[in-house]
């Protein structure tokens, strides 16, 4: 019987061939598909853990120290909301048009896909529906599929098929780790609505400027619409599309729920509250810019790692962010700081009225270097980006292969002669070559044209806003390279308050206004003058160098070969008044008149410049840092001991806060605490400290700091404090450096170019246009009737043996000559008045004839 049946068979198999390949075909399709499925499963489809962890970027939030928000760091503009806080309408009208079936089905819709097959693919009925379900939607989304369109269409089909393979199973695995109403939520917040807006929340305030639960119901209609393909159905580009749209989606919220909303279907289109969610820059943004640097290095360097063994992401991973600023303290440092700013920037205004800082006092080349960096601020403004992408198109054709479109290539094609111009040798011979091509007439007369179109363009009047210092911005017309002119000459201002107890930075201001001035000049190098004499005084101290003894106040000289210096030439500094007096100071008189020749006596008697540089590397001005030029951020020179060196203000105020705290350096404390988005701690900070000046010689600095703002030169503070002020040549710089008991701050001012300057020290020393800032900051605190600080704190004892070391013959201060009282009288009367008046105007002749040596 079974011989019977086989035979059969056989004759069956052998008559039927057709039968039989397609059962083959069958076999093999099935095995490839089964095959496939495995692959997927084994190396694409995510573990549980990861999708238990989804990768939905989540912004990081920054805290000061009393737990008030700061602000945000994020790379998406999504508003992440939980499922009882979404609006019913938009959880109806997401079910009605992408997934009916939702609750019933466990993350694959069989039914929608034997639909798919038989209608939309055998019958060619598109309009049929689709297949993938929202959680298959949602799988995409966490998982993207790759960009196939440069392969061919045999490539692009097994692409599309393995990828939704791996969307069943990530679809399949997702309803098993997530409850719907967590798979909706996710969708929602996950979804991109383009123009910037991710998840429904910001996306109701990208379009309609309100929060999503107060959306109407046709506003909720134009943002599901906008699910099947937002570019497509995008209301800003395509609103005639997106109301079509729109209505589709309230017709099937009718069939689907039983809705009456003909009313809805009526309803305009109204985009007018479309704005687009910026980044948010926080309450601090100079802080918050040199924050995010500070955090993401600071993660790598402590190898602070997720459980899947990447880096934290401060754009993405939800961190809390604590720091120990204090947003009232911050207030008022930006208040002192903008107080002085709008007088002094008054002033510098009056006293460069008529005159041109791009040529004034430069010879030919200052002056070629100086118009070089005008048209480098040019190249960064958004107008000319916008009229060289124009010209792009016409160009690109003959531009030479291989060299990037860039400003300096496009410069040097035209003005090859200019040698302050970055561009680097190999695309120097390969444009110079090109100039021997046939095509390169063509596109000489192309950047011609574009070059003469900028010009057109940046010298014509416009009504524009600019910055104002008392305002913080007006109304003008102007051109745009008056602008860049107007904008170049407005003076810059940073502060950095820290606590010397502890190092924690207290407030950080980085320039006069983070909306026109994105630099923070907190964290740049300015040359420092004066603020360094009293680390020179600290070293001599140690080397037995008594605080009492007296110099003549005459030309000192180091030359070639002397001692440990390194000098090339003779080194003979002036000092600020360019006047020896010959009379004798000691260094209580040395520091409070600032004496160059006392310094550099000092350093004479040193013998080199290498205990100053070890001590500056102790209170953290690295001796061993180098720039980027290769050169060491704290030279050998024997100028340094002038301030020649650039230093930034968080280091100046981590300096100074060592004189604060007996003698021991803090590290800066940024951040406090880092949690993640789960609560877990990840980054407890904890204190370096060390002792870099001895107690004593640090009690007889404090001392002589104390001196130097006292007397003629006081501030009028309740406050115990010291200070010193700084000046670098030409007045580029003025800084102060002061410090309290409890509070140390660094303030520095100029322009973002060293020859936006005054050209007198009168008001261009840092006693005038620095020092006033500190004074006002703690004068606001101690007013502050919160307790924020205590004015009545005192320095530290001094320890055994300072009162036979400062027991000095002669008394720590001086009587003014009336020349320079007389002085000091005008211009403090200038600093009260900040618009000047007649009778004022008529005395600053005066200002241009002697200068204080403070």
């Amino acid at each position: 019987m079974i011989r019977r049946f086989w035979q059969g068979w056989k004759r069956f198999w052998d008559q039927y061939k057709m039968i039989r390949y397609i059962g083959y075909l069958i076999l093999t399709v099935l095995t490839c598909f089964i095959s496939l499925f495995i692959y997927v499963w084994n190396t694409e489809v995510p573990s549980t853990l990861a999708l238990s962890n989804p990768n939905i970027k989540e912004a990081s939030s920054i805290y000061d120290s009393k737990n008030r928000l700061i602000g945000e760091y994020r790379l998406e503009h999504r508003m992440p909301i939980g499922f009882e806080d979404i609006n019913s309408y938009i959880i109806k009208g997401l079910i009605a048009v992408e997934d009916t079936r939702f609750y019933e089905h466990s993350g694959l819709d069989i039914i929608a896909l034997g639909r798919v097959i038989s209608k939309t693919i055998f019958m060619g009925d598109k309009s049929s529906g689709g297949g993938s379900t929202l959680t298959q939607q949602l799988a995409k989304q966490l998982y993207p599929r790759p960009d196939t369109r440069s392969n061919n269409g045999l490539t692009k089909a097994f692409f599309l098929l393995k990828s939704k393979f791996k969307e069943w199973l990530i679809a399949l695995k997702i309803e098993q780790i997530y409850s719907k109403e967590q798979i909706i939520t996710m969708y929602l917040n996950k979804f991109e609505f383009v123009n910037g807006a991710h998840g429904i929340e910001a996306a109701a305030w990208t379009y309609f400027g309100i929060p999503q639960r107060d959306l109407s119901i046709s506003q909720i209609a134009t943002l599901i619409g906008m699910l099947q393909n937002p570019s497509l159905y995008n209301p800003i580009r395509f609103l005639d599309k997106t109301k079509a749209r729109r209505d589709v989606v309230l017709t099937k919220m009718e069939e689907t729920y039983g809705l009456d909303l003909a009313s809805a279907k009526k309803e305009a289109l109204d985009m007018s509250c479309f704005k687009r969610l910026t980044d948010d820059e926080g309450r601090i943004p100079y802080f918050q810019q040199a924050l995010a640097k500070y955090a993401t290095k600071l993660i790598h360097d402590k190898k602070i790692l997720k459980s899947d063994g990447s880096f934290y992401d401060i754009y993405g991973d939800g961190l809390r962010i604590e720091t120990a600023i204090d947003l009232t303290m911050q207030k008022y440092a930006e208040d002192a700081s903008r107080e002085q700013m709008i007088w002094l920037q008054e002033w510098f205004f009056k006293l460069w009225k008529g005159q041109d800082p791009w040529t004034y006092k430069a010879n030919d080349e200052q002056k070629e270097w100086r118009k070089f960096t005008l048209l480098q601020r040019k190249w960064s403004t958004e107008r000319y980006k916008n009229l060289k992408d124009k010209h792009r198109n016409l160009i690109k054709n003959d531009w030479p292969k291989d060299v990037d479109f860039d400003d300096n290539h496009i410069e040097y094609i035209i003005n090859p002669l200019n040698k302050f111009n970055s561009v680097s040798i190999p695309s120097k011979t390969k444009l110079d070559n090109f100039k021997k091509s046939i095509q390169f007439s063509a596109l000489l007369s192309r950047l011609k044209v574009m070059v003469q179109d900028v010009d057109i363009v940046f010298s014509t009047p416009i009504e524009m806003l600019v910055f104002d210092p008392s305002k913080g911005q007006k109304k003008v017309k102007m051109s745009p390279i008056d602008s860049i002119r107007y904008h170049a000459m407005i003076l810059q201002n940073a502060m950095v308050v820290m606590d010397p107890r502890n190092g924690h930075i207290k407030s950080w201001v980085g320039g006069s206004s983070f909306d026109y001035f994105k630099f923070d000049h907190a964290t740049s190098r300015r040359s420092i003058g004066s603020t360094m004499k009293p680390f020179l005084y600290s070293v001599a101290m140690q080397k037995g160098i008594k605080p009492c003894k007296e110099y003549i106040d005459q030309e000192y000289s180091i030359t070639p070969g002397e001692g440990d210096f390194k000098n090339k030439e003779i080194w003979a500094p002036h000092n600020a008044t360019e006047i020896f007096t010959t009379l004798k100071y000691n260094m209580y008189h040395g520091l409070l008149y600032s004496k160059n020749s006392i310094t550099v006596k000092l350093l004479k008697d040193i013998g080199s410049i290498e205990p100053l540089r070890d001590l500056l590397d102790k209170v953290g001005i690295s001796k061993t840092e180098k720039l980027p030029n290769g050169n060491l951020a704290v030279p050998k020179w024997p100028s340094v001991a002038l301030g020649a060196v650039d230093v930034s203000a968080t280091q100046m105020a981590a300096a100074y806060a060592t004189f604060a705290n007996q003698g021991v350096y803090t590290e800066p404390v940024w951040i406090t605490k880092i949690t993640n988005n789960k609560g877990e701690i990840i980054y407890t900070h904890k204190p370096k400290s060390r002792q870099a000046i001895p107690p004593l010689y640090n009690a007889i600095m404090v001392d002589m700091l104390q001196n130097v703002v006292g007397g003629e030169f006081t501030m009028g503070l309740k406050s115990q404090n010291g200070g010193k002020t700084g000046t670098t040549n030409d007045q580029c710089d003025g800084w102060f450096c002061g410090f309290t008991p409890s509070l140390v701050a660094a303030v520095w001012t100029g322009g973002d170019d060293k020859f936006i300057r005054f050209d007198n020290t009168d008001i261009g020393q840092g006693y005038y246009t620095a020092r006033p800032v500190y004074e006002k900051f703690i004068k606001k605190l101690e007013t502050d009737k919160t307790g924020l600080y205590d004015h009545k704190l005192k320095f530290a004892s001094p320890p055994t043996g300072f009162k036979e070391l400062t027991h000095c013959p002669k008394i720590k201060t001086e009587p003014l000559p009336e020349f320079v009282r007389k002085k000091l009288n005008l211009v403090n009367l200038l600093v009260k008045n900040p618009l000047p008046t007649e009778e004022i105007k008529a005395m600053m002749p005066a200002l241009q004839k002697d200068t204080l040596s403070k």
